[in-house]
């Protein structure tokens, strides 16, 4: 989690793209946000999964619109290789040797779009990566460490938006987004779901991303928030089974 004083900032430069926008938050306030602060030309999130089908979520230009199609379309570039790899992909300059061999038909199709640097940073939760944060240059850019620290907030928003994003898609009741419910401690929200997770992953005996699946389901049939049945998960209030419903241990055990 980036430090508080970083993340109340960057909340408060989405919740003003939101304003302008005369919407709720949302992803691509993230993305207008990131490009109004770095230097960068145009942003793109692309929701990414292991097991079902990725595709672009939003963007702020026709550039970030075609990368983000490439790289889905190709299966490569920056953005697919910090999904698959957990981590930031910095590539202050498409015309690099190595890059050109790395990605020998996304480097081409991506300077003819108009792109020069692009910086690729994963939307994660502990082991839970719902997507990648894509931003890009039309120039050479190196992101110093202030900038790169600021792109990563931007990330770690965006993570918790699309997390909250997909709770609202299944029907669940939920008080509005993250930022509406008085910008809750991401830190501690990102932690506990991230912990009960892997406690389900023992507990029912499967990966993260099923674990996650289970947790969020039950909290969709209860008409809960997700955060509070982590914490219930986390408390040992609440147990899972591979084969019996969810049930309640008032003693915590």
């Amino acid at each position: 989690m980036r430090s508080d004083g970083r993340s109340v900032r960057i909340q408060v430069l989405v919740a003003e793209q939101a304003a302008h926008r005369g919407a709720r938050v949302g992803v691509v306030d993230v993305c207008t946000a990131a490009v109004a602060a770095l230097p960068v030309g145009g942003a793109g999130i692309s929701a990414m999964s292991m097991t079902t089908a990725s595709h672009p979520l939003c963007s702020t230009d026709a550039i970030s619109e075609q990368l983000e199609e490439l790289q889905l379309t190709l299966g490569e570039g920056p953005c697919v290789d910090a999904f698959v790899h957990g981590s930031a992909v910095l590539t202050p300059d498409l015309l690099t040797g190595r890059l050109q061999d790395r990605w020998s038909v996304f480097a081409d199709a991506a300077l003819e779009a108009g792109a020069r640097a692009v910086f690729a940073l994963p939307l994660q939760m502990g082991a839970i990566s719902p997507g990648v944060l894509d931003l890009y240059a039309d120039v050479p850019t190196v992101l110093d460490a202030e900038q790169l620290a600021d792109a990563l907030a931007f990330a770690d928003l965006a993570t918790l938006l699309l997390l909250d994003a997909r709770i609202e898609e299944t029907g669940a009741p939920v008080d509005g987004p993250l930022l509406d419910r008085g910008f809750e401690d991401l830190g501690g929200y990102r932690a506990e779901i991230d912990q009960a997770t892997g406690i389900l992953t023992v507990q029912l005996g499967v990966g993260i991303d099923e674990a996650f699946v289970r947790l969020r389901a039950y909290s969709y049939t209860r008409g809960r928030r997700l955060a509070d049945v982590a914490a219930d998960v986390v408390a040992h209030r609440l147990r899972f089974s591979p084969y019996d419903e969810p049930r309640r241990t008032d003693d915590g055990t």
